[in-house]
């Protein structure tokens, strides 16, 4: 009995089109050059987790809700008087998204989350790291559908890092436009 393994709708997308388009928009030699994703990371930080244990619980909850995958308890890696954090506290939660979580995660927020940020005007173009990794802060968990909104006790902003194989930002730049991110200032989208 064969089983058929399922794949994400923006994978098989990216393999069926993306890529071979990508790689006569780059001009690359080979369809291995071509930019991929590699990991998708989410960080929600929690410093009131410090003196209430409940609101990590919540965050990681959460977390682990937006992206269907556990989140894992980060802790301080050194002491900071000013914050009164020491060394080992619990501070935030953090999730890694690979493989088939991870394209439908980036499905997810392109096509439902980010629409639904109040004003939203595209996403910041200059926020690439100069080795081809993307990085985009949310202020509100509750733009992604699963948190139900009546259970959320306080509304708190999260990280996400897309991590590619692109040697260069425009490489990156073009992978992500290609995938459906929305960036500000920019006419020419790809429409799917």
């Amino acid at each position: 009995m064969a089983t058929s393994e399922y794949t994400p709708r923006l994978k098989e997308q990216y393999e069926s089109e993306i890529r071979p388009a990508l790689k006569d928009d780059l001009e690359l030699k080979s369809i291995m050059q071509v930019p991929r994703l590699t990991k998708i990371t989410l960080n929600m930080g929690v410093g009131e987790a410090k003196n209430d244990a409940k609101q990590l619980d919540q965050a990681i909850e959460e977390l682990t809700t937006i992206a269907g995958q556990r989140a894992q308890i980060r802790k301080a890696r050194k002491s900071v008087a000013q914050f009164k954090i020491r060394e080992g506290m619990p501070i935030g939660a953090k999730v890694t998204l690979r493989g088939a979580r991870m394209y439908e995660f980036l499905d997810r927020l392109v096509s439902i989350a980010l629409p639904r940020i109040r004003d939203f005007r595209g996403l910041n173009p200059k926020s690439f790291d100069g080795r081809g990794n993307y990085s985009l802060g949310v202020r509100e968990q509750i733009i992604f559908p699963e948190i139900n909104y009546d259970d959320v006790k306080e509304v708190r902003g999260l990280d996400v890092t897309i991590t590619t194989t692109a040697e260069t930002d425009d490489h990156a730049r073009a992978l992500l436009q290609a995938l459906g991110l929305p960036f500000s200032g920019e006419g020419e989208r790809r429409d799917q």
